[in-house]
């Protein structure tokens, strides 16, 4: 029985404890920049996961106000433990009530143009 053990325990990645500890590492820096986020916009904040690459997931903000932003994680992994610390609202998309408060201003609109309306130029 003990074989059997050893044998089901060894199935394990043997990075499991450096991962989790990185994880938990991105985590931790991605909870103070949503909790950050929201203090500095209205006191909370809702937001919304997506994919983006291969591994990579946007986090999208939308503050109590109505402004906005993303942060990059570089899991979902982590991405998800960060919303999960940080006590974010989650929603299933980025549509209906989130997308309703998010407030943009004359500067989103140019940019959202391009320069063929005058807008600001890529740097």
């Amino acid at each position: 029985m003990a074989d059997t053990q050893q044998a089901e325990e060894s199935t394990e990645p043997a990075d499991t404890p450096v991962r989790d500890a990185r994880v938990e590492r991105q985590a931790a820096r991605l909870a103070r920049q949503i909790e950050a986020f929201a203090r500095s916009h209205g006191g909370s904040a809702e937001g919304q996961l997506a994919h983006i690459t291969r591994g990579s997931v946007r986090i999208a903000l939308v503050g109590a106000n109505g402004e906005w932003g993303n942060l990059v994680a570089p899991s979902y992994e982590s991405a998800q433990r960060a919303v999960e610390l940080s006590g974010l609202t989650v929603h299933e998309d980025f549509a209906g009530d989130l997308a309703a408060k998010v407030r943009t201003g004359p500067y989103e609109w140019s940019r959202m143009a391009g320069i063929q309306l005058g807008g600001p130029r890529n740097p």
